[in-house]
């Protein structure tokens, strides 16, 4: 690429970001009548245009398919009709929720006479970087809506056709609701320069979310001059406790690993006390070969399970994203849980036990984003915890944590409520 292309691409950048900070302000004023509007058009019109949408993503599919693209990123790719479906019911359900926007909490008298509390506020202006799925199109473009933040969303190439066909509907969605078209921008060129454009504009947004491969993730944390809500994999655990109920731990950890397999939130790797494995892991083992489960344990998992490959080093800190899982059998809930904190990326893990302490031990002390009891860990997302569809799924500390919904996209302010008061 030369370099007068990257500048052209440069300055086509800017210029989206200065048209949504434009924008940002007009979102953050608009009432929650008008944004639900906006969403409850957005999703008929995503109803109406389906198969717009799906000879698009035949389109992507095709082009994908001709690249090599594997099976993983081509599952991504894919817009089912049930895909569709939870686009437009995620929309839906973000309508129905209560509006953050505006509500003030904690607000208590002081000594002096004023009332002090905290607004909730929008971010301002939202930037989403992801890979693959179009359906984040949608289901960013609502969480920032409702949330009174403008959003410039940077599809991968490998979805251009996808996105620019929900992005359309999007687009007359806002304009029924007489929101600004330049409150949900979709970039509209593939060109890789558009990222790191994107990543160092602090005047024109605010936070960048990246949603996509390792690689991606890395590069924007270490380049972005914006401040970054991140996650780089999902390594999941789910830990059969010796006192589980083995039938519950059996369609959990089947659940966890095969429900779908290129998604953050599936079990990458299973760990099985020692003192039921006996009885668990030959079931276990016969239905995920079943599955075509290819299985890498760890030496007394190939005892009970021969057909199980040798587990190395790497394979405890893999996130898959494919029908692979790492199996070990450990002594006990505190290997279990050492286990978890020398290999987990933090997403999400699970424990199968009907023995209410160690329950509360491994949910106080698992340093998860998401940590459960007797559920697969497939549950961890926006649309399944009730927050209508999340925007991604944050593993660090600040400022959000776990799938980021309408509350991850707002900040606190404080708020002064006085009759007169003065300081002396």
């Amino acid at each position: 690429m030369t370099a007068e292309q990257i500048q052209d691409v440069v300055g086509y950048m800017n210029e989206v970001g200065r048209r949504a900070r434009h924008a940002a302000r007009a979102m953050a004023r608009a009432g929650t009548g008008q944004k639900n509007a906006a969403l409850t058009a957005i999703a008929d019109l995503l109803d109406a245009q389906r198969d717009a949408i799906a000879a698009a993503n035949r389109q992507d599919l095709e082009a994908g398919a001709a690249k090599g693209l594997d099976a993983a990123l081509l599952d991504r790719l894919e817009l089912t009709p049930g895909r569709i479906d939870a686009m437009i019911e995620g929309l839906r359900q973000i309508a129905a929720l209560p509006d953050p926007i505006g509500a003030i909490s904690d607000l208590d008298y002081r000594p002096s006479g004023i009332q002090v509390g905290r607004m909730r506020v929008p971010l301002g202006v939202v930037g989403i970087i992801y890979e693959s799925r179009p359906n984040v199109t949608a289901d960013a473009a609502a969480l920032c809506l409702k949330s009174g933040n403008a959003t410039v969303l940077r599809g991968g190439s490998e979805a251009f056709a996808s996105n620019q066909a929900i992005a359309a509907c999007i687009q007359q969605g806002l304009e029924q609701a007489e929101l600004p078209a330049e409150g949900v921008q979709v970039v509209a060129t593939t060109d890789r320069a558009a990222v790191g454009a994107m990543i160092a504009m602090p005047d024109c947004i605010d936070v960048i979310i990246p949603r996509g491969g390792k690689g991606l993730i890395e590069r924007i944390s270490r380049d972005a001059r914006v401040p970054v809500i991140k996650h780089l994999d999902g390594i999941c655990h789910v830990y059969i406790d010796a006192h589980a109920d083995l039938d519950k731990a059996f369609a959990i950890a089947l659940n966890a690993k095969t429900q779908r397999y290129g998604t953050c939130n599936t079990m990458e790797t299973l760990l099985v006390d020692a003192a039921v494995a006996d009885r668990i892991l030959p079931r276990l083992g016969a239905a995920y070969l079943e599955k075509g489960v290819e299985l890498r344990g760890c030496g007394r998992t190939r005892d009970l399970l021969p057909d199980a490959v040798p587990a190395t080093d790497a394979d405890w800190d893999t996130e898959y994203l494919a029908p692979i899982l790492s199996i070990r059998v450990v002594d006990g809930l505190d290997e279990a849980m050492d286990h978890i904190a020398s290999h987990s990326s933090a997403h999400t893990e699970s424990i199968v036990t009907e023995d209410y302490s160690r329950a509360r031990r491994f949910l106080r002390e698992v340093d998860s984003s998401s940590v459960m009891v007797n559920a697969s860990t497939r549950f961890a997302d926006g649309f399944e915890y009730g927050l209508g569809a999340e925007i991604g799924i944050s593993t660090d500390k600040f400022h959000a944590r776990g799938p980021v919904g309408l509350e991850g996209l707002t900040s606190l302010k404080f708020v002064v409520l006085g009759n007169g008061e003065v300081r002396v």
